[in-house]
């Protein structure tokens, strides 16, 4: 669904560098994309979300959770849910949590 939706860049941040490219609210008094005219970028609304079907899906279509532990895999959907594990997880947990995600059929993301 995101290909509808057009890149939401900060005005002038492909002419200014040190502005960049995320997007941020234009504020100005004269700013044209403020007031919508045609031909500049498109602004943020709120008819451009996606549908709550595929909102917070991984790409891979997967529902995206953050594991600490083994016991944390109870009672999730392989179907449904992609595993993704937290950061300040230890070499040896984090061996023995994929090993068993991998039997209980689930998509490690990290």
């Amino acid at each position: 669904m995101s290909s509808n939706k057009p890149d939401f860049h900060r005005y002038e941040g492909w002419r200014y560098k040190r502005l960049g490219d995320k997007w941020r609210r234009p504020r100005g008094k004269d700013s044209k994309t403020r007031v919508s005219r045609r031909g500049k970028p498109a602004r943020v609304k709120v008819g451009y979300g996606s549908p709550r079907s595929t909102r917070y899906l991984h790409p891979s279509g997967y529902r995206e959770i953050l594991i600490h532990n083994a016991d944390e895999l109870k009672g999730l959907d392989s179907k449904k849910n992609a595993v993704r594990i937290a950061g300040n997880v230890g070499k040896r947990k984090r061996k023995m949590i994929k090993k068993i995600a991998k039997e209980m059929g689930f998509k490690v993301l990290n």
